[in-house]
C-alpha cells in the first residue's frame, strides 16, 4: 500500500524524499507528507498534502523550500480516517519531538488510544499512526533511549507496521522498524536511505539490507546499526539488487503498463532461461529437489488477485500432465477455513511483491502444520522469499503498474515448469514427451512477441467499446482461467464491470444477463472443448450479444459465430495462457486509454497489499 522514504547524509534531503515517493507513487495513495530536519536551527519542518505528489512538491518548491539532510517521506493510502492533510503522514508529538511515518495497520489502534489519553495525551487525526508516534513518545519519556522506546512500543503494538522515525534530541540519524510491512535500508556514497520498495532508492544505490520481523534500524551519514527487539546488535548481509534505475522507467512508453506488456517476451525468456539448461529442468536454485518433488501427493497453491488465476492454470496443468491433486485458494480465505493439510503436500505461495498480507499469513500457517512451502515470487529477499522452504524467483523485473501483466506472465512459466518436472519425476510422461514440452516452452518469447505484433486490430476494437457498461468472459478449462485474468484486467484499469463465467454456467442463471449489444469474449484455445465453448457463444449471440471470439491460427471458422475474431500462435494446450491472455491484457489497457483513465494507477488499488 503507502510507501516509505528517508534519507539522512550529506546532500539536501527532502529533493531525494520527493524523487523516491514518486517511484513509489505506482503503490496508490491519496496524500503526501514530508518531514525535514534543519540542522543550523535543530527544528523539524513537517509539510503535507492532499492528492497527488506534485502538490507537495509545488508547496515545497521541488523540496528546495525545505532545508536539511536528514528527513522522512510517505505517501498514504487511507485505512484509519478519510484522505485529508490532516490525517497525511508524517505524524508527530505536538512538540515534534518525535516524528513518525507508518505503513501498515495497528490493530489494538483503540485500546493503546485510551491508554494515552489517560496519560494526558490528545490527538489530532483519525489515524492509527497517530497512536504509534505518541506510544513511543510515552515509552521515550520514560526511559530516554530511543531503541528502548521503539522496543517497547512494538511489544505493545499488534499489527502490521514499517516505521521511519526522528527524534529531535538524535540529530542525523533515522531509526526504522517492522513487523509484516516491507522495509529496505540502503548505504549509498552519500548517506543512508530507508525505502518500502526497491525503485524508491534504485537511483542511489542498488546495495540495500533486508529490515526482518521485530527488528530496527539506526541510521546515520555513514553507519547503519541493526538490532532485534531485545535490542541487542545483529549483524545483516548487504544485497545486490541487480535492476537498473532505467528499467524502472517508462523507456519511451506512453504508460509503464504499456512498457510491461511489451517486455513479456524477455521476461518469459529470462525466467524460462534461469530454470531449463541443456534441454532439462534444472530446480536446483529452488532448493527442490527431484526426490522431494517425487514424494509429493497433493499440492495447495495459495494466492491473491491475479495469482490466484495462475494458480487455476497451475491446478489444470499439474493435474493433467502429473497427475497429482492440485486445491487452490483466495489466500484471504485459506486460513480461515481451517483447511486440512495432508502428508506428503507441498503449499506453493504466488506473489509478485513477496509481501502480501493474507499469502504471508498462508504461508506461516502451513509452516505451523509442518506442511513444506514453495514460494514464487518475484523480488529477492522478500518477506515469503525468506521464510519459504523453497524459494522459485521469477525474473520480471521491476513491475511498476498496478496491473500485473509481465510478473503474471513469470508466474505461468513457474507452473509450467514445476508441472512438467513433477510429471517427469513421477514417470508419468515420456521422456520424448517432456523433451517436447521443454522445446515448445521455449517457443513461447517468440510467439507471444507475434502477438502483440497483431496490437492495433486490438486497439481499434477496444476504442469500438470502451463506453461499455458490462462485459463478460467466457471459456471452459484453462480458457476459463484465461477468462478470468482478462476480466479482471478489463475491471481493475477501466472500471467497467465484467465478469468471467464457466461457459458451461451460463444456463444456470448467468444467460438471464445478457441483453442486445452487451459485449461477450469467447476464450476457445483448448482443443478438446472447441465445439462445447461455440455452441456457449451461439447461445449468447442468439440473445443479442456481440461476440468477440479468441482463439489459435487455424480455427477460422469462429468466424461464423463471432463478430470479431482474435487469433494467437498455435502452442502445447497447457501453455495456452502465456499467448491468449496478451489481446486480453492489450484491451483493458486501450478501453482505459480511450477513455482517459490513469492506467498505471487505478483508484482505490494498490500495487503491493500489505494489510489484511
Amino acid at each position: 500500500m503507502c510507501g516509505i522514504v528517508g534519507y539522512v547524509g550529506t546532500e539536501q534531503a527532502a529533493p531525494i524524499l520527493l524523487a523516491g515517493l514518486s517511484k513509489l507513487e505506482y503503490r496508490g495513495y491519496d496524500s503526501a507528507g514530508i518531514a525535514i530536519r534543519n540542522e543550523d536551527t535543530g527544528d523539524i519542518t513537517v509539510v503535507k498534502a492532499k492528492g497527488r505528489l506534485k502538490i507537495l512538491s509545488e508547496k515545497t518548491n521541488e523540496g528546495h523550500a525545505v532545508p536539511g539532510t536528514c528527513g522522512i517521506g510517505h505517501t498514504r493510502w487511507a485505512t484509519h480516517g478519510e484522505p485529508s492533510e490532516n490525517n497525511a503522514h508524517p505524524h508527530c508529538t505536538d512538540d515534534k519531538s518525535v516524528v513518525l511515518v507508518h505503513n501498515g495497520i495497528i490493530e489494538n489502534y483503540q485500546e493503546l488510544k485510551d491508554k494515552l489519553i489517560k496519560s494526558g495525551y490528545a490527538f489530532y487525526s483519525q489515524t492509527d499512526t497517530e497512536i504509534a508516534v505518541k506510544l513511543v513518545d510515552y515509552y521515550y519519556r520514560k526511559t530516554g533511549t530511543p531503541l528502548e522506546a521503539i522496543s517497547r512500543a512494538m511489544l505493545r503494538i499488534r499489527g502490521s507496521y514499517a516505521f521511519g522515525i526522528m527524534f529531535h534530541d538524535h540529530p542525523g540519524k533515522i531509526f526504522a522498524a517492522r513487523k509484516d510491512s516491507p522495509l529496505i535500508i540502503g548505504k549509498s556514497q552519500t548517506g543512508c536511505l530507508i525505502a518500502s520498495d526497491v525503485p524508491a532508492i534504485l537511483d542511489k544505490t542498488r546495495n540495500v539490507y533486508y529490515i526482518g520481523n521485530h527488528e530496527i534500524a539506526e541510521l546515520s551519514q555513514d553507519e547503519i546499526h541493526f538490532y532485534n527487539i531485545d535490542r541487542e546488535e545483529i549483524q545483516k548481509e548487504q544485497v545486490e539488487i541487480k535492476w537498473d534505475a532505467e528499467s524502472a522507467e517508462k523507456g519511451g512508453y506512453e504508460h509503464f503498463m504499456l512498457k510491461e506488456i511489451h517486455e513479456q517476451p524477455r521476461a518469459v525468456r529470462d525466467t524460462i532461461g534461469a530454470y531449463v539448461k541443456d534441454g532439462k529442468i534444472d530446480l536446483s536454485e529452488t532448493g527442490l529437489t527431484d526426490e522431494k518433488l517425487q514424494e509429493i501427493e497433493r499440492i495447495y497453491i495459495v494466492a491473491c488477485g491475479s495469482a490466484y488465476h495462475v494458480g487455476m492454470v497451475g491446478k489444470y496443468v499439474i493435474e493433467e500432465l502429473a497427475d497429482i491433486p492440485v486445491e487452490v485458494d483466495l489466500a484471504s480465505e485459506f486460513r480461515y477455513r481451517n483447511p486440512k493439510l495432508v502428508k506428503n503436500s507441498l503449499v506453493v505461495i504466488v506473489s509478485q511483491s513477496g509481501e502480501t498480507a493474507d499469502s504471508l499469513a498462508a504461508l506461516r500457517l502451513a509452516k505451523e502444520r509442518k506442511i513444506p512451502v514453495l514460494g514464487i515470487v518475484n523480488v529477492v529477499g522478500s518477506s515469503i522469499a525468506r521464510e519459504s522452504d523453497y524459494i522459485l524467483y521469477t525474473y520480471a523485473g521491476p513491475e511498476i503498474s498496478v496491473a500485473t501483466t509481465k510478473a503474471y506472465s513469470t508466474q505461468l512459466i513457474a507452473m509450467y515448469l514445476l508441472a512438467i518436472q513433477a510429471a517427469k519425476v513421477k514417470d508419468v510422461i515420456s521422456e520424448e514427451r517432456y523433451a517436447a514440452l521443454i522445446e515448445e516452452l521455449g517457443t513461447l518469447p517468440e510467439k507471444i512477441q507475434k502477438t502483440l505484433d497483431d496490437k492495433e486490430r486490438i486497439q481499434w476494437f477496444a476504442s469500438k467499446y470502451a463506453n461499455a457498461k458490462d462485459v463478460f468472459f467466457i471459456g471452459r478449462g484453462i480458457d476459463y482461467a484465461i477468462s478470468m485474468e482478462g476480466s479482471l484486467k478489463m475491471k481493475e484499469i477501466s472500471y467497467i464491470h465484467s465478469e468471467a463465467y464457466a461457459a458451461g454456467e451460463l444456463k444456470h442463471g448467468t444467460i438471464s444477463l445478457i441483453e442486445d449489444g452487451i459485449l461477450v469474449v469467447g476464450v476457445a484455445t483448448q482443443a478438446a472443448l472447441f465445439e462445447k465453448t461455440i455452441s456457449n457463444m451461439v447461445e449468447v449471440k442468439s440473445r443479442g450479444a456481440y461476440l468477440m471470439g479468441l482463439t489459435t491460427y487455424g480455427n477460422y471458422n469462429i468466424e461464423d459465430t463471432a463478430d470479431f475474431a482474435v487469433y494467437v500462435p498455435q502452442t502445447e494446450s497447457f501453455f495456452a495462457t502465456s499467448l491468449a491472455i496478451v489481446p486480453l491484457q492489450l484491451m483493458g489497457y486501450y478501453v482505459s486509454v480511450a477513455k482517459g483513465l490513469d492506467v498505471d494507477k487505478p483508484r482505490n488499488l494498490a500495487k503491493s497489499v500489505t494489510v489484511e
